[in-house]
C-alpha cells in the first residue's frame, strides 16, 4: 500500500517494491512534486498496478563497488582464475571513480566520458579489456533487475590518437630479434647468464612456447628420443612467489600440442639434465622433486619475474634499442620459421593459436633480412621487363 505525505507545499508518495538483496532492506520508490493529495494517490496506485504486471524493474541502491565486486564472483565460478585476475584489474579502472555511486545513477555520458579519459592514459587493447568488463557488469545487472538500462549501450570506443612520434618509436622499438642480433644475444646469455639463463631464452627462441607454457614443462613432457615437447598446461602466477603457483589448462584447445625441437636443444636439455640430478642430491635435505625442468634450487619452478628481470639484465649488453620481453622470443621464432620458408598453417599449429588470423598479424612482423630477400628474389625474376 502507498503511503502518501506531504513534502513542503506538494504532495508525495512512497510505494514499497521489494527488499533489497545487497542490503536487507525494503526497496522503495518515491516521487514528490505532485500539486494535489488525490494527483500523488493516483500516481503510486499505476505505478502499484505496473509493478503487479511486471511493468516495472525494481531498482536496488547498491553501490557500484559492492555489485561489481559480485559480479567478479559470478565471473570466477565460469572461468580459469588468470581470466578473473585480469577483470579484476580492469575493474579497478571503474570502481575508482564509481565505486561509492548507486549502480542505477551511472549513465551512458558518466561512461563514455570515462573510458574516452582513459583512452588518453593506455593502449586501444587495454580500453578494450577495460570496456568488456564494464559491459558485462551492467548486462549482469540487468539480468539481476537491479537497473533499468545498461549505460554501455550505444558506447563508441575512442580512436587512439597516434602522432608521427609514436609511429618513429614503434619502428625503432621493434619487439623480436633478427637472427644475428639472437645469436649475439645467446652467446651473451651463455658467458653472462646465471643458471638456467641459457636454456630458458634458448628454449623459448626455438620453440615459440609462451613463457607460462615453458615454466610448466616437466620432464614427462619431454621425449629426447623422439625430440618432442607435449604442451599440456600452463603456469600462473600473479604474486610471483616461489609457492603460489598453480598449473593451468592453456589458453585455448588448440594451445595443447606436440612440437617438435632440434638436436642443439635436445643436447642442451640433456646437459641440464645432469646438472639437475646433481643439485637435487646436494639439496636432497630440502629439495621438493615435482618434476620441473625450469626448477629452482629447491624445486620449485621459476617465477616470471626472475625471467623478465634476468632478460634486462642481460639486454643491457646488447648493443639494440628494442623493446624484448620474454613474449618477444615468440616473434622471434615466428619470423625465423618465415624466414626459414614454413608456411602459415605450420606456424599456426607450432605456436598453438586457435585463429589463423592472429597468426596472419604476426606474419606483419617479418625480418628486414625476409624482406630484402624477398625484393632480391623479385628484382631477379622481372629482371630486363622494364
Amino acid at each position: 500500500m502507498a503511503h502518501i505525505h506531504k513534502r513542503g507545499d506538494k504532495w508525495a508518495y512512497i510505494v514499497n517494491v521489494a527488499n533489497d538483496s545487497s542490503t536487507g532492506k525494503r526497496r522503495q520508490i518515491t516521487k514528490s512534486g505532485f500539486r494535489t493529495k488525490k494527483e500523488a494517490q493516483l500516481a503510486a496506485n499505476k505505478l502499484e498496478e505496473s509493478i503487479l504486471n511486471g511493468g516495472v524493474i525494481r531498482e536496488s541502491n547498491i553501490t557500484f563497488e559492492t555489485f561489481a565486486n559480485e559480479w567478479l564472483e559470478y565471473y570466477g565460478t565460469q572461468v580459469k582464475v588468470s581470466s578473473v585476475r585480469a577483470r579484476r584489474i580492469a575493474m579497478k579502472h571503474l570502481v575508482s571513480t564509481w565505486g561509492h555511486l548507486p549502480l542505477r545513477k551511472i549513465t551512458k555520458h558518466m561512461y563514455q566520458s570515462r573510458i574516452n579519459n582513459l583512452n588518453k592514459e593506455f593502449s586501444h587493447n587495454y580500453i578494450d579489456s577495460i570496456h568488456t568488463t564494464g559491459n558485462m557488469i551492467f548486462k549482469h545487472a540487468i539480468r539481476q533487475d537491479l537497473i533499468k538500462t545498461n549505460p554501455t549501450y550505444g558506447f563508441v570506443m575512442p580512436k587512439k590518437h597516434v602522432t608521427v612520434e609514436d609511429i618513429e618509436e614503434d619502428e625503432v622499438k621493434e619487439k623480436f630479434l633478427e637472427l644475428n642480433e639472437l645469436k649475439i644475444f645467446l652467446r651473451i646469455t651463455k658467458q653472462q647468464g646465471l643458471y638456467l639463463d641459457y636454456l630458458c631464452f634458448a628454449t623459448l627462441a626455438y620453440t615459440g612456447m609462451r613463457l607460462g607454457e615453458m615454466l610448466a614443462l616437466k620432464w614427462t613432457d619431454l621425449d629426447l628420443t623422439k625430440k618432442t615437447i607435449r604442451i599440456t598446461k600452463t603456469y600462473y602466477n600473479p604474486n610471483n612467489k616461489s609457492t603460489g603457483y598453480q598449473l593451468l589448462t592453456p589458453k585455448t584447445k588448440k594451445s595443447i600440442r606436440t612440437i617438435m625441437i632440434d638436436d642443439g636443444l635436445v643436447d642442451l636439455f640433456k646437459a641440464h639434465k645432469r646438472e639437475q640430478m646433481k643439485l637435487k642430491m646436494k639439496q636432497r635435505l630440502v629439495y621438493e622433486d615435482q618434476d620441473f625442468i625450469f626448477a629452482e634450487n629447491i624445486g620449485h619452478p621459476r617465477v616470471m619475474k626472475q625471467v623478465v628481470l634476468r632478460l634486462q639484465r642481460l639486454m643491457k649488453h646488447l648493443d639494440v634499442d628494442k623493446h624484448i620481453t620474454p613474449h618477444s622470443f615468440r616473434h622471434t621464432h615466428t619470423s625465423l620459421l618465415i624466414e626459414a620458408g614454413a608456411g602459415v598453417k605450420e606456424i599456426q599449429e607450432r605456436l598453438g593459436h586457435s585463429d589463423i588470423n592472429t597468426t596472419m598479424n604476426i606474419y606483419a612482423h617479418m625480418t628486414k633480412n625476409t624482406e630484402e630477400k624477398t625484393s632480391h628474389k623479385f628484382s631477379e625474376l622481372t629482371k630486363g621487363l622494364l
